[in-house]
Formats: structure tokens, sequence, C-alpha cells
């Protein structure tokens, strides 16, 4: 078995559909795929002002958000921050986030550490109201 991992983001199954959020958004978590231990990875693509129905926060988790392409807004607990391409936001364990595309869309990366574990994770539905 080689020491390396070689996957396509765009390859990766699309979560967002299973949980009947496609075709506005598009989530591809590739931690299990690329056998990862340390850290977790996700592509994300949101269509234009599409966002995202619910926060969520990591109880240890710290993660970073690249946004690739396109522009948006996060909520991060309460205060809201405009974003445009290549910004990079550190959001820390325990705090709450949400995102909103721009009118382009938004195409973002997230980074997490340390490693994928899903119970870590919790959702709040209906966190960023109209």
């Amino acid at each position: 078995m080689s020491e390396y991992t070689v996957k396509n983001l765009k390859e990766i199954e699309n979560s967002a559909v299973r949980f009947g959020l496609a075709p506005d958004l598009e989530a591809r978590f590739a931690s299990s795929a690329l056998e990862l231990e340390q850290i977790g990875i996700s592509y994300q693509r949101l269509a234009p002002n599409f966002r995202t129905p619910f926060g969520h926060r990591h109880k240890e988790q710290e993660e970073i958000y690249i946004l690739v392409a396109g522009s948006g807004r996060m909520k991060l607990n309460d205060e809201i921050v405009e974003l445009r391409g290549w910004d990079a936001v550190r959001v820390p364990a325990g705090t709450t986030r949400g995102f909103e595309a721009g009118p382009e869309g938004a195409t973002l990366i997230a980074v997490g550490a340390p490693g994928p574990n899903a119970a870590d994770a919790e959702i709040f539905p209906d966190w960023w109201p109209a």
C-alpha cells in the first residue's frame, strides 16, 4: 500500500443530495476518501444567494474556510463578515458558523483539525433567520 492518497474532490459523493439541499448546495467531505487521520477537508459550492439552512459548531475542531471563487458572508456567532475571493477565515472551536453566497455564488474549501470526527459537530437549524 502506498503512503499517499490521491482523490479528485469533485468525484467524492455530494452529501447535500442525501440531505435534500442539492442543487443549491454541493458538499463533498473528503476525509474518508483521503484516509485522513489528523485533519478534515471538504469542498462546498453554494448557488447564488443561497444560505446554509443551519449553523454548526465544533467542540474541539478548529477550521479554516477559504473562499476560492465568488463572494459571500459568514455569520460567526453574532457577527457577520463579508468575504471575497481568496479570503481565509479561521474559526475556533466553540464558534457557531454559517455561510451565505453572494450574487455569483461561492466555492469554499474547509480544512479542520484535529481529525475528522462527525460526533464533534453540533447543528443548529434555522440559526441564521431571514
